[in-house]
């Protein structure tokens, strides 16, 4: 049996990608190495190198991987949800809070990286997420001529205070059982307030 072969049994992609993802919300890029992360797992450094050339393409990986995660949660709700209306977009801001809460290291990664080398890893998905809530979002106050000149500055004040929430919780290391009834009042709030926009 080839050397790969043993390895890929021993140490999966999957495996490694998970360790990571904790580790880079947890100590920050900069200060882990391959070795760092291989040594968390038990292994020699030399086992991640199998799966990924380097840590950026580990990275990268990870952000990818969850990105894509979140899109398909998004999607999957809005074929559930047509015609979408104020209450559907109630409870996609809610999905994307008990996301946030539920998988604080996935959103740490993909939201709060302070690097700039870093964000690049991240701004186009990002931009396919922020993308896919202003559409929920326009669909619902379209027909409303109060808000047509809002129609594409309230979708980013909405998406920034539901950021605020998450990130709030997680650096206090609540959970989303903990926060729910504020999560569901704080939405509420929210869209109450579009009548007054």
């Amino acid at each position: 049996m080839c050397a790969r072969r043993v390895v890929d049994q021993e140490l999966s992609r999957d495996r490694i990608l998970e360790e990571a993802r904790g580790l880079f919300a947890s100590r920050g890029y900069d200060t882990l190495t391959m070795r760092s992360i291989a040594k968390a797992l038990g292994y020699s450094h030399g086992a991640l190198y199998y799966h990924f050339r380097d840590k950026a393409e580990l990275f990268y990986a990870l952000v990818v991987e969850d990105f894509n995660y979140l899109l398909i949660r998004q999607r999957e709700f809005l074929e559930q949800a047509i015609p979408v209306s104020i209450e559907h977009m109630k409870e996609m801001m809610m999905e994307f809070i008990r996301f946030g809460m539920e998988h604080p290291h996935h959103y740490e990664i993909m939201f709060s990286i302070r690097d700039e080398d870093l964000r690049r890893y991240s701004r186009t998905k990002q931009a396919q997420c922020m993308d896919m809530f202003a559409m929920v979002v326009r669909e619902v106050i379209k027909d409303d001529p109060q808000l047509e000149s809002k129609l594409y500055t309230l979708p980013w004040t909405l998406f920034m205070s539901l950021h605020g929430f998450i990130s709030y919780s997680i650096h206090y290391h609540q959970s989303y059982e903990e926060v729910q009834g504020l999560a569901e009042s704080h939405v509420t709030y929210l869209c109450h307030g579009l009548n007054t926009v």
